[in-house]
């Protein structure tokens, strides 16, 4: 914001990662907290070589675009599908939808932008234990 309050851009540069709650480390950006988004967030994620994140669900739209390597995901009620995404790919996970991604690779890394129609920085994600 300005200093009279009125939005204004801004610019961020990546620091640090932080472990989520279902595993794998995000590198905060765009959010309510930084920047004073309203509706919007974006970050980036790693996904070390053989990681998996915790089954979770999110109440909000997310999109991810892959910019390195290749991810795994299970997704849908009881994890019943299953979908390979790799660099280049533009991804969509619609509010309410379990899944549970995941680095098939042993050796290499994955990276990804990740967006979502949540701006707080610590998004409202709920594990989903059964499905582990």
């Amino acid at each position: 914001m300005l200093g009279n309050g009125s939005p204004t851009c801004a610019t961020l540069r990546p620091t640090e990662s932080n472990l989520r709650e279902y595993g794998l480390p995000y590198t905060n950006g765009i959010t309510a907290q930084s920047v004073g988004s309203r509706g919007i967030c974006m970050h980036l994620v790693d996904v070390p070589p053989g990681a998996v994140a915790k089954a979770h669900v999110h109440p909000h739209e997310t999109c991810i675009y892959i910019l390195e390597g290749e991810v795994e995901m299970s997704y849908g009620e009881m994890l019943e599908h299953r979908m390979v995404n790799r660099a280049g790919d533009f991804v969509y996970i619609p509010a309410g939808v379990p899944h549970k991604p995941w680095n098939a690779s042993q050796t290499a890394p994955a990276r990804a932008v990740i967006s979502r129609t949540d701006a707080n920085e610590e998004e409202a994600a709920v594990l989903r234990p059964d499905l582990d």
